[in-house]
């Protein structure tokens, strides 16, 4: 039986009088790539939050490879090996690319020597295309340059779990595919991920599997040509022209 590297179990978070998660359960097995889809609002980015470590549920389980890490905060989840990277891009921009990329390795992974975190940053540029950019300031990158300094960054921590959140949003059609390039690189390198991405095609090209939620409760999971084809995602979700 495969056992889930991460996982929520009946998940229920509320915000005041909005109930944002609703008794949700998420799994992801170890080297599996999963999408998530849903509308606006639809609770996918505080149910990455609640992966990550940022929120805690009111009720409900979350666990890392066995382990409960419900009451267990952001940074000690990325010591543990979970990483995320965020819609908005959030470098340092008054730093280079590599001091970035050495931030995230000395302060993402227990332990490590100078020499190791130095290695650690550059593998994390190399595997995703900027390591020839490595002296330049980050705020003068480009929307695609910052997106793959997000994957670097939590590549550099040394992750086991990979959490996407709209990473190929704003980008031109050969940028996505770029994009999606580096993220099966990393997935054959052994990365798992859980992906939530409004861009239906690039997870449709790389995930095992789909899970469409809405109003913090999932609707329907599976294979991703039986998700994008089910009335309920097409009708409520995405619409029958976004995934025709």
């Amino acid at each position: 039986m495969t056992v889930a590297i991460l996982a929520i179990e009946g998940v229920s978070l509320r915000f005041g009088a909005l109930q944002v998660i609703d008794n949700l359960s998420v799994h992801l097995d170890e080297g599996e790539a999963v999408g998530v889809v849903g509308p606006n609002g639809a609770g996918k980015t505080t149910m990455l939050n609640l992966l990550a470590g940022q929120l805690r549920p009111d009720a409900g389980r979350i666990r890392f490879d066995g382990q409960d890490v419900t009451a267990t905060g952001a940074r000690r989840r990325c010591l543990l090996g979970i990483a995320r990277t965020y819609q908005i891009p959030q470098p340092f921009p008054g730093m280079t690319v590599f001091e970035n990329a050495l931030v995230a390795a000395s302060f993402g992974s227990p332990g490590r020597s100078d020499a190791d975190a130095t290695a650690a940053a550059v593998a994390g540029l190399e595997r995703t295309g900027l390591l020839g950019r490595a002296n330049r300031l980050a705020g003068s990158l480009t929307l695609l340059e910052r997106k793959r300094l997000e994957l670097a960054r939590a590549l550099a921590t040394g992750p086991r779990v990979l959490l996407l959140d709209e990473i190929a949003g704003g980008l031109t059609e050969p940028e996505v595919h770029e994009l999606v390039a580096a993220v099966r690189d990393l997935r054959s390198a052994g990365v798992s991920i859980l992906w939530i991405e409004h861009i239906v095609h690039a997870l449709v090209s790389l995930v095992d599997r789909l899970i469409a939620i809405n109003f913090g409760r999932k609707l329907i999971e599976g294979k991703p040509a039986a998700v994008l084809a089910s009335p309920e995602v097409r009708d409520v979700y995405l619409g029958a022209e976004a995934v025709g």
